[in-house]
């Protein structure tokens, strides 16, 4: 056992308290105590956290810091000499981003006949998508419907999310599963074959489809293998650092850099999609993160510079129960599935202080305010934490069901001498989706730039201010798939004129106008974790 004494002096109130916590049902919060808590707690109510953009179409609103310092940071390509006639990759469809939103619009765009590449920085599957644990959402049991599933989503996000990106999120829901399913998806499913689904915080029905707890592994694995079986094109280890425009403004391609040998490389392409996951990695207000090595924002920073509009850049997801100890795994995800099987949030004094299914925005206050306001968090030796009280989940289903229904999660524990079964385990919010992204139409391509389509977590409005569990999965599908097949459709109609870099040099104009000298070049592409050494 790693626990610290006082850790241990804390679990023992918890566990003096677990028959009652059980049996406790922490009241809901009404809509002005949630408000209230979020604007006192939440990281995104932070002023610190946040400047004006100052340059690009979103001219003027707020944005994070981090975030800010890419947007007016240098392209990669502003000192190259680049000669755009000289072709490496000619295709109809350039898919940017190789996790479950990319290679779904990669196979829904060869689907549809389309010539369609993917080129990655990392290798297909490294990518968010893998590392989703708890499930994927969609309205397909006979007590729901994609109405109720609309009205969960958009309460979650709190009626900011742009209604028609939601509509089709909850209307391809069912398709989605299905499609997934007949690729070879192994869902949980009943001895009859009914796929099994549990609630996620602010669901009203019970419509989380699951593989375990290694949901976004499964998806990711049967997608991958579907790239690969169609033989479609995927270039590994290889950085879009740039869009090419052609002369109309149309997005014609990218410029792509070989992540090992520094290679530049121009791809031409009728249609391009842009499907380059999130931006953990930024470390936002110092926050850990649940997120892959390469979540860096940059199809943010790509498509701000041609002139793509960003939306709700200024909000991201804190999810409340992230690894606060051991170290060696803080930050990482504890899937929302621990609580909808039952598992409560539990301060230091044992109680349970607020009910385990709130959306995730304001369970994530809710821990900070336990552990800073309250002075109810345990000390973990690298800040405040609670509990998340595991074995109840046992006490509540029988013996045996956590490592049935959680196995990865108990390995992962197990590893650092802490049984889940047997003991809580400390959480503190981890850095783990970016709500906002680039604006997008219901048909996946940018309000502003013509063939330049946007799926999966670089897009903003789907989720409005908060996302719920479950949604994200299914957005990269049904948004993934929308990408492909509108892009494939685009390009069939579409001449690609003379390219050019020419808003590069404007965007750099724009730059020098406001005054702004930057020594930093982006996308920043890989973050650096060695002392004294800048990001790649």
């Amino acid at each position: 056992m790693m626990y610290t004494p006082e850790m241990l002096a804390s679990m023992k109130k918890v566990e003096a308290a677990r028959e009652k916590n059980i049996a406790l049902e922490p009241r809901r919060l009404t809509a002005e105590e949630k408000e209230a808590l979020l604007k006192q707690y939440h990281p995104d109510y932070k002023d610190e956290g946040f400047v004006t953009i100052e340059v690009g179409p979103n001219k003027g609103e707020k944005a994070p810091v981090e975030l800010n310092e890419m947007l007016t940071a240098h392209s990669r390509v502003a000192d190259m000499d680049l000669d755009l006639t000289k072709v490496d990759y000619d295709v109809d469809v350039l898919v940017i981003g190789g996790g479950g939103a990319g290679s779904s619009a990669a196979i829904e765009a060869h689907e549809a006949g389309a010539n369609v590449m993917i080129v990655t920085k990392l290798r297909i599957g490294d990518a968010n998508t893998m590392m989703a644990e708890g499930g994927i959402q969609a309205a397909d049991k006979p007590n729901d419907s994609p109405a109720q599933h609309y009205l969960d989503v958009m309460g979650g996000g709190h009626y900011a999310n742009r209604p028609e990106l939601v509509k089709k999120l909850v209307m391809d829901g069912p398709i989605a599963i299905k499609w997934l399913n007949e690729l070879g998806v192994e869902f949980d499913k009943d001895e009859d074959g009914t796929m099994i689904t549990t609630h996620g915080g602010g669901t009203s029905r019970k419509r989380m489809h699951a593989a375990a707890d290694y949901s976004g592994a499964e998806i990711m694995r049967t997608l991958r293998d579907e790239v690969l079986n169609r033989q479609i094109p995927v270039v590994d280890f290889t950085a879009a650092i740039e869009l090419i425009l052609d002369t109309e403004g149309k997005a014609a391609g990218a410029v792509l850099q070989n992540m090992e040998t520094g290679e530049i490389l121009i791809a031409r392409a009728k249609t391009v999609v842009i499907a380059t996951g999130g931006a953990g990695r930024m470390h936002y207000q110092g926050f850990p993160t649940s997120n892959h090595y390469g979540a860096t924002a940059d199809g943010l920073i790509l498509g701000y510079r041609a002139g793509a509009k960003l939306l709700y850049q200024d909000t991201l997801q804190y999810h409340p129960t992230g690894v606060a100890f051991p170290a060696q795994i803080f930050g990482a995800l504890v899937t929302e599935k621990v609580r909808s099987m039952g598992a409560k949030l539990i301060n230091s004094e044992g109680e349970a202080y607020i009910h385990p299914l709130e959306t995730r925005d304001v369970n994530a206050a809710g821990v900070i305010r336990e552990c800073s306001t309250n002075n109810k968090g345990v000390d973990t030796g690298m800040g405040k934490a609670v509990w998340l009280d595991t074995p109840m989940i046992d006490m509540i289903h029988g013996k045996g069901t956590l490592e049935k229904r959680l196995p990865a999660m108990l390995r992962m524990y197990l590893k650092y001498g802490i049984d889940m079964r047997e003991v809580p385990i400390l959480i503190y919010p981890t850095l783990h989706y970016q709500n906002g992204g680039l604006e997008i139409r219901a048909n996946g391509e940018t309000t502003c730039v013509k063939n330049l389509f946007v799926a999966g977590e670089a897009v903003g409005g789907i989720h409005g201010r908060n996302r719920l569990m479950g949604n994200s999965l299914l957005d990269i599908i049904v948004f993934g798939r929308n990408a492909g097949q509108q892009s494939a459709k685009a390009a069939k109609e579409t001449t690609v004129k003379e390219l050019t870099l020419e808003h590069v040099k404007k965007y750099e104009a724009e730059l020098k106008n406001a005054g702004i000298n930057s020594d930093k070049y982006s996308p920043k592409l890989l973050p650096n974790y060695a002392k004294g050494r800048k990001d790649i």
